[in-house]
C-alpha cells in the first residue's frame, strides 16, 4: 500500500539528494509521491528511481515553513516523511516499522552533534502536519530551529520517541555555528527549575523592525515560564512592524502600545508607567531569547541583595546573512562593573540588563537627555544614573541573543558614542 509522501527538505546539492533517494528504495513499496522543497539555486537532477512520482517546490521567499504550509494542502496519504539537508534513511531501518498507531501522531528520531542530542520529527501523519502549521521563518531564530520548533507544539502524548538509528547523516565535522544552534536548541526541552518569583516584565521596544520583531515576541513565547507582564511598544514605525506585532495581540496577556516616533526612551516609559512587576527585562526588537531564558534569569534574581538595581550576564552574538540565515560570532563575556568610569569604559552594551523597578521608577524612568534629542543611549543614560546609590550585578548566564545586522541602531550610530561621552563630561552630575 502506497501510503507515504516523502519531502526532501533544503538539500544543499545533487549528491547529497541523490544519495537520500537512493535511501528510500526500501521503503519504494509504500511511496505515493515524493516531493522535492528547495532554494531556487538548486538544480534539482534526474531521479530515475522514483522518476514518474516526484514533484518539485520552490521554497519562496527564503521560508521554508510557510512554504511547507502550502505545500502540505496538497498531499494526500496518510505518512510524510521528512528528510532535510543532507540527511539519508539509515541502512539498518526496518520498513515494517513506520507505523504509527490511533493514539501516536509524530514519530521522532534522536540527531546526535557532538555529545548533544536533539529529537526532529521525520515520520508523522499528514492529519497532523496540515492541523499543526510551522512557523514561518521570521519567527524563529534561525532555519535550523523548524522542524525542532514544531515538534515543541506537539502534545508529548502523541510522540513516538526511537531510539534505534532511523535517518543518517554524512560524517562531516561540526562547525562552531553549528554546535552553538543545536546547544540553543537543546534549551528547548530541557528540564529545568521555574521559580514563581520574584515578578519579571518585559519590554520590547520597536522602530521599524519588521523583519525582526516577530522573532523576539516568539523568543518569549517559547519559554519554560511565560513573563508576568509583556509590553511590545511601536514607536511610530513606518515599515510593517506594527502589523507584524498585531499578529501576536491578545496571545498570553501581551499588551501592545502604539505611539508616535519620539524615541527608545520615551517608548520604555510609556510602558514603565504600566509594570507591576518586581523586575523589567529590555528586549531589543531585533534580538531573541533563549528558551530558558525567563526561568535563568529568575533564578538568578531571587537571592538578589536589595541594594542591587540591576542584573546582567553575558552576551551571544550572530552575524545577519543574506536569505534569513545567521552566523554564530561568539560569547561576549559581561564583567562586574562598580564605578561610572568602568560603565563608560565597557566594551560592549551592558546586558542583558534586568532592572529592579522601584529603582527605575525611583530615577524617574529613561532619561530623554539634550543628546540626540534622547533618542540614543538612553541605556548607558539610566545606568550612570543607578550606580550612584544602588550596586550591579554580574552573573555568568548566557540567554540574550544580539544580531548583528545593517540596520540596527548600535551600527548605525558607532560613530555617534565619543561625542556622547563628551556629553556626559560637560554635565556636572555626571563627573
Amino acid at each position: 500500500m502506497k501510503d507515504i509522501t516523502v519531502v526532501l527538505l533544503d538539500y544543499p546539492d545533487d549528491k547529497t539528494l541523490q544519495a537520500a533517494v537512493h535511501s528510500l528504495k526500501k521503503i519504494r513499496h509504500r511511496v505515493k509521491t515524493m516531493g522535492i522543497v528547495h532554494r531556487p539555486n538548486v538544480s534539482i537532477p534526474p531521479l530515475k528511481e522514483f522518476e514518474k512520482r516526484i514533484w518539485t517546490t520552490t521554497i519562496q521567499d527564503h521560508d521554508p515553513g510557510t512554504t511547507l504550509n502550502e505545500t502540505f494542502k496538497k498531499i494526500q496519504s496518510t505518512y510524510v516523511l521528512v528528510l532535510k539537508d543532507r540527511e539519508f534513511l539509515s541502512p539498518t531501518l526496518d520498513p515494517s516499522t513506520l507505523h504509527l498507531t490511533h493514539d501516536q501522531s509524530v514519530m521522532t528520531h534522536a540527531r546526535n552533534v557532538r555529545n548533544i542530542r536533539i529529537r526532529e520529527p521525520f515520520f508523522i501523519k499528514t492529519e497532523t502536519m496540515k492541523n499543526k502549521r510551522f512557523y514561518a521563518l521570521h519567527h524563529l531564530p534561525f532555519r535550523e530551529a523548524l522542524l525542532p520548533f514544531w515538534l515543541h507544539t506537539i502534545d508529548e502524548k502523541l510522540v513516538f520517541a526511537r531510539e534505534d538509528t532511523c535517518v543518517e547523516t554524512p560524517t562531516k565535522g561540526s562547525s562552531k555555528d553549528q554546535l552553538e544552534k543545536v546547544h540553543l536548541l537543546q534549551k528547548l526541552n530541557a528540564d529545568v527549575p521555574v521559580p514563581q518569583s520574584p515578578t519579571l516584565s518585559v519590554l520590547i521596544p520597536c522602530f521599524n523592525m519588521d523583519a525582526y520583531v516577530g522573532k523576539a515576541i516568539s523568543s518569549v513565547f517559547f519559554q519554560h515560564t511565560e513573563p508576568d507582564q509583556l509590553f511590545v511598544i511601536d514607536d511610530g514605525s513606518d515599515d510593517q512592524s506594527l502589523a507584524e506585532i498585531e499578529k501576536w495581540h491578545g496571545i498570553s496577556g501581551m499588551e501592545v502600545i502604539s505611539k508616535e516616533n519620539e524615541g527608545k526612551a520615551r517608548a520604555l516609559n510609556r510602558a514603565l508607567a504600566h509594570v507591576k512587576t518586581d523586575f523589567i527585562m529590555e528586549l531589543d526588537a531585533d534580538d531573541w531569547l533563549d528558551p530558558d531564558a525567563l526561568s535563568t534569569i529568575k533564578r538568578n534574581l531571587q537571592h538578589l541583595p536589595e541594594n542591587v538595581s540591576l542584573l546582567y550576564g553575558n552576551f551571544r552574538r550572530w552575524k545577519q546573512r543574506d536569505g534569513g540565515d545567521i552566523l554564530y560570532k561568539t560569547i561576549a563575556k559581561g564583567r562586574p562593573v562598580r564605578t561610572r568610569q568602568q560603565l563608560l569604559a565597557y566594551h560592549f552594551p551592558l546586558g542583558p540588563r534586568i532592572y529592579r523597578t522601584k529603582d527605575l521608577k525611583a530615577a524617574g524612568g529613561f532619561p530623554v537627555v539634550s543628546f540626540a534629542d534622547g533618542r540614543l543611549y538612553e541605556d548607558v543614560s539610566i545606568l550612570l544614573e543607578l550606580i550612584t546609590d544602588t550596586r550591579f550585578s554580574y552573573q555568568n548566564f548566557t540567554v540574550y541573543n544580539i544580531r548583528e545586522h545593517a540596520k540596527s541602531i548600535t551600527k548605525q550610530h558607532q560613530d555617534k558614542w565619543q561625542a556622547f561621552k563628551k556629553h556626559l563630561g560637560d554635565r556636572p552630575s555626571f563627573h
